[in-house]
């Protein structure tokens, strides 16, 4: 009961700030804007390829809000009372999950709706798509809870500057085989640049499932590992 409380309350506070609300929806809009404006120089400046790694750069605004929430809430009495109740870390973690990623599909959403509009095309399965940004979705929510289950108010900038730019040069909008070297290196290993191919995989080829499950599993797989170490990690700050 008392979770699901603490889940009404973390819904009112980013739904009841229209000003966060508006630069978290907003700005990525405003980037898509600008950037397809380049399409004519470059291909991944196009409507449907840059479309998704816009979306991945609203998802690491929505991280760095999540991940300063649960930090700041770290330290208020309520969430030491909190603590006291017999709630399980799921509990918690799910509380303040949950809101944020209402957000980021309202989110997604307003992106490929103003994408549509510019001229994206999807060529292949709407609902693989939507799968795909959904996984990713909750991989960087997840890496919020784990940010502010460990860090300060302080050094979180620094954490989601580290995100943003491995988000970037993932592939967000820059062509990472183009980048090569060190570089592609890193991305590859890391799960923004196979979410990114497996969505402009299914928009711009339309290809299955069986072509991008090997991108997919690898997203998934980083996605399971990231919730379950943030319910890890907020477990042992209960136990503190």
């Amino acid at each position: 009961m008392r979770s699901l409380e603490l889940a009404k309350k973390n819904f009112r506070e980013v739904w009841r700030d229209p000003l966060a609300l508006g630069i978290t929806i907003g700005l990525p809009v405003v980037l898509l804007l600008v950037l397809q404006a380049f399409g004519e120089f470059e291909q991944v400046f196009t409507p449907t390829s840059l479309t998704p790694g816009i979306v991945l750069f609203g998802f690491v605004m929505l991280m760095f809000s999540a991940a300063m929430t649960l930090s700041r809430d770290r330290e208020s009495a309520l969430f030491a009372r909190l603590l006291t109740a017999p709630v399980r870390a799921t509990d918690f973690i799910a509380a303040y999950s949950l809101p944020y990623l209402s957000v980021a599909i309202i989110q997604g959403l307003a992106l490929f709706a103003i994408g549509a509009f510019l001229g994206l095309e999807i060529d292949g399965s709407v609902g693989l798509v939507v799968l795909i940004i959904f996984v990713v979705a909750i991989l960087y929510i997840g890496l919020g809870m784990i940010m502010g289950s460990l860090l300060p108010l302080a050094p979180l900038s620094g954490a989601y500057a580290v995100v943003l730019l491995l988000t970037i040069f993932g592939g967000a909008w820059m062509d990472l085989e183009a980048i090569g070297g060190v570089f592609q290196s890193v991305g590859n290993a890391l799960p923004f640049a196979h979410a990114l191919d497996a969505a402009r995989d299914v928009m711009i080829d339309g290809v299955g499932f069986a072509v991008v499950a090997a991108d997919f599993y690898w997203v998934l797989g980083y996605t399971v590992v990231v919730v379950a170490l943030a319910l890890v990690l907020f477990k042992r700050k209960m136990l503190e």
